[in-house]
């Protein structure tokens, strides 16, 4: 009975030892939060799942909390998030909305960071963007330029040739855009744009058309430019396209890159990320990738990486870590192959990225012509309340879809607009 009560004893002694002994490797789990609209993209997606996994392999008992949100409704659920004191650590953004989170000084600045890494950032495309009152507060994940891609099969069969400027795309359209059932609905599109979501999307889309047409929304001096004659064209060439249904209504740019890549749009105006879609689509075989009919191009940053603010130090050196994988040569090489992307960073090795890209070489060619165009996306003088000026353009270009307005009206209402929204 002694011996099974000192048995007892010692075992329970032991058991609390060993549960003792475990309690700070329970402490350490850490979950840092990771939100972004880019989870479920093939390509960079695929890159993202390759830093989180080299990242937990690199920092055991620390995982990443990978939550996907729509682009529609990402920049209000991330300023909800920050406002209510619980934001991601890991911060993606799209490269026109960080300004505002910056402006609040819900972005840390990495000066420190950068300074005792020694990242380094010179010819990195697109990170002067990323300067906010003198300050880096993010690293630019991608500089762009869009690509043409057409399902060769559909041209051919209507004996059209690759289109080379605006007349030419906009008549292909029309003769590609069919109801090939017969219940008296297109089913078949020319082109294909995103009409529904967010108004950074929507405003990105209708500027493929406003800068061939020479229009800018502001000058360099940030001065608002809409009411031209060459911004009345671009509009009305949007209206062109969506109102008379060459493009399908109402998609999400997702669901209209994978009508392109199963061959129910014959033309796509896109980014890099284009690519890997269509690989893994029904219409892959019949796809082919050209320069862009429009000049210039869209093009410009697209998104960054930073880190909360008002988070613990600790914290903050985890975030950093990740940043410094991302950043890294290896994994930026990675970039320019699996999301079939130009790397920002001028020493990332493209050599696979050539063999798996075939335009790889476009996909330079075109983010050069924007860079030396001085394309952005996000107006000069308006990058705060750029949320705002978005919106407001989507709503005023719907309206003049809907209600049938003239574009020099709609281009007058805008300019007095953005003008207010400038002045706040």
């Amino acid at each position: 009975m002694r011996n099974s009560l000192k048995s007892w004893v010692l075992g329970g002694v032991a058991a609390l030892a060993l549960s003792t002994v475990a309690l700070p490797a329970l402490a350490q789990t850490k979950t840092l939060k990771f939100v972004s609209w880019q989870k479920d993209e093939r390509g960079v997606g695929d890159w993202w799942a390759s830093v989180i996994k080299e990242f937990e392999t690199k920092n055991p008992g620390v995982k990443v909390e990978w939550t996907k949100v729509e682009r529609g409704a990402y920049a209000d659920t991330m300023t909800t998030l920050f406002a209510g004191g619980k934001p991601p650590e890991i911060v993606h953004l799209a490269s026109f909305e960080f300004q505002k989170f910056a402006d609040q000084g819900w972005l840390e600045d990495l000066s420190p960071y950068i300074k005792s890494s020694g990242l380094n950032l010179d010819g990195w495309a697109g990170q002067s963007s990323c300067q906010w009152k003198g300050k880096p507060v993010c690293i630019m994940m991608l500089y762009f330029g869009n690509i043409f891609a057409y399902n060769e099969e559909m041209l051919k069969k209507e004996g059209i040739a690759p289109p080379t400027n605006w007349a030419e795309y906009v008549a292909a359209a029309r003769k590609l855009t069919k109801d090939t059932n017969g219940d008296g609905i297109p089913d078949q599109f020319g082109t294909g744009h995103e009409t529904k979501g967010g108004g950074g999307q929507y405003l990105s889309e209708l500027m493929n058309y406003t800068l061939d047409a020479g229009g800018r929304w502001t000058d360099n001096n940030g001065k608002v430019t809409i009411n031209t004659p060459q911004m009345i064209e671009g509009l009305a060439r949007w209206k062109e396209v969506v109102k008379n249904s060459l493009t399908p209504r109402d998609l999400t740019a997702g669901e209209t890159r994978q009508m392109f890549a199963d061959g129910r749009i014959a033309m796509k105006l896109d980014g890099p990320w284009l690519y890997p879609i269509i690989l893994r689509g029904k219409a892959k075989d019949q796809i082919k990738i050209a320069a862009p009919p429009f000049n210039p191009p869209l093009g410009g940053s697209s998104n960054i990486l930073g880190m909360a603010s008002e988070i613990p130090a600790d914290t903050k050196k985890l975030v950093w870590d990740f940043i410094a994988i991302a950043t890294s040569d290896k994994f930026q090489t990675d970039y320019a192959t699996l999301a079939a992307s130009t790397p920002p960073s001028p020493r990332a090795k493209t050599d696979g990225a050539k063999a798996a890209t075939p335009h790889f070489d476009l996909l330079v060619q075109t983010a050069q012509a924007a860079s030396k165009a001085g394309v952005d996306r996000i107006p000069k003088g308006l990058e705060i309340q750029y949320n705002e000026f978005a919106k407001m353009i989507m709503e005023e270009s719907q309206r003049m879809i809907i209600q049938d307005l003239d574009p020099k009206a709609v281009a007058a209402t805008m300019q007095a607009k953005a003008e207010a929204i400038q002045k706040q």
